[in-house]
C-alpha cells in the first residue's frame, strides 16, 4: 500500500501522520518494522532491498519517506516501477512538508495510485469549525465575536494557532473565552503591507488596491486571512476616528502602538459615516463567506470594487 500526505498545513498533516503511526503501533507491538527514511539520497534499489527484508517478528513494514520530491533520480524510477507496491502488504508512506509543484510527475502518480490526502490552509467555515473543535478538545468554549477576533489576530499558521488555543484554554480553565481575553493574551499579527492596501482603498484607487491584493495572494497570503486583516483594520479605523472626533488620544484605545500609529494617519482620510458604511459592507461580505455564499478571494474583489 502507498500513502501520501502533503500540503502547506503541516500541523494537520503531522497530526494525521501521528494518527497513522499510533494505529500501526497498536497492531504491531514490537514496532521494529517502522522506519523513517530521509529520501534525499535514497535509491529505488535501496527501497526494494528494504522491503525484501523479512521481519523475524512477522510484522508488516511501515516505511515513512520524507523529502522524496528533492530526489530527481528516485522519482523518475518510482513513477515507472512504483505500481508494484500498490497491492503490497507493507506500507510506504510519503510525507512532504514543502510545497509541491502541481506539474510534478511524482505528484500525479501518487495522487492517482496512492491513498493521497492534501492538507491545504483552512479558511472560512472550515477554519472556524476546526478551531471550535480544537478549543472543545481542550475544554474551552469560544463563540462569535471572540472567534472572529482570534482569527484576525493570528496569522493563518496552524502551529501558531494551536499555541494560542492552548494558551487561552489554560488561562480560562473551562470558562468561555471572550474578546477581552484575546486582546489581553495575544499580540496581533500585523502585516505592514496591508496598510498600503487600505491606503489605496482610502484614496479610492481601486486599481492599485486590487493590484496590491493580487500581490498578496501571489506571494501566498491566504485570501481569508487578508479579508480578516482588512476587517480588523477597518474596525480599528472606526475606533480611532471616533476618538479623534471626541478629541481623545488614540492611545486610549488599548490597541497595539504600531497599529495606532498607522491607523491614525489613515483614519484622517475618511469621514466617520464613510467608515461606518464600509465596515457595514465588510460585515455583510464576512457573513456571506461564513455561510458559504461567497469565497474569500471573490469577496475581496467585491469589497474593493464596491467602495
Amino acid at each position: 500500500m502507498i500513502i501520501f500526505l502533503y500540503g502547506q498545513d503541516n500541523y494537520r498533516s503531522r497530526q494525521k501522520l501521528k494518527e497513522l503511526i499510533e494505529h500501526y503501533k497498536k497492531i504491531h507491538k514490537i514496532g521494529l518494522s517502522l522506519k523513517y527514511i530521509d529520501a534525499r539520497k535514497l535509491s529505488f534499489k535501496d527501497l526494494e532491498d528494504e522491503l525484501k527484508q523479512i521481519s523475524i517478528f512477522k510484522e508488516k513494514k511501515l516505511l515513512i519517506l520524507t523529502n522524496v520530491f528533492s530526489n530527481i533520480e528516485f522519482k523518475k524510477i518510482f513513477v515507472k516501477k512504483g505500481k508494484k507496491f500498490i497491492e503490497s502488504d507493507n506500507t510506504i508512506l510519503f510525507y512532504e512538508q514543502d510545497k509541491v509543484d502541481k506539474r510534478d510527475a511524482m505528484l500525479k502518480f501518487l495522487n492517482k495510485h496512492a491513498k493521497s490526502q492534501e492538507f491545504q490552509l483552512l479558511e472560512g467555515s472550515r477554519l472556524r469549525n476546526w478551531l471550535k473543535k480544537e478549543f472543545q478538545e481542550r475544554k474551552a468554549k469560544i463563540k462569535g465575536q471572540a472567534l472572529d477576533k482570534f482569527i484576525s489576530f493570528v496569522d493563518n499558521n496552524s502551529w501558531q494557532m494551536i499555541n494560542e488555543v492552548q494558551k487561552l484554554a489554560h488561562f480560562k480553565n473551562g470558562k468561555e473565552i471572550e474578546v477581552r481575553d484575546i486582546e489581553l493574551l495575544i499580540k496581533p499579527h500585523v502585516e505592514p503591507n496591508i496598510f498600503n492596501t487600505i491606503d489605496a482603498i482610502a484614496s479610492k484607487d481601486k486599481k492599485r488596491a486590487l493590484k496590491l491584493l493580487r500581490d498578496h495572494i501571489k506571494k501566498g497570503d491566504n485570501p481569508f486571512y487578508l479579508f480578516s486583516m482588512i476587517n480588523y483594520q477597518f474596525r480599528n479605523l472606526l475606533i480611532i476616528k471616533d476618538l479623534l472626533i471626541k478629541n481623545l488620544s488614540p492611545y486610549s484605545s488599548g490597541l497595539h502602538p504600531f497599529v495606532i500609529k498607522k491607523s491614525s494617519v489613515l483614519a484622517r482620510k475618511f469621514d466617520f459615516l464613510e467608515l461606518k458604511k464600509i465596515y457595514q459592507k465588510i460585515f455583510e461580505i464576512d457573513l456571506s463567506i461564513k455561510t458559504g455564499k461567497s469565497d474569500a478571494e471573490t469577496a475581496l474583489d467585491l469589497l474593493i470594487t464596491g467602495i
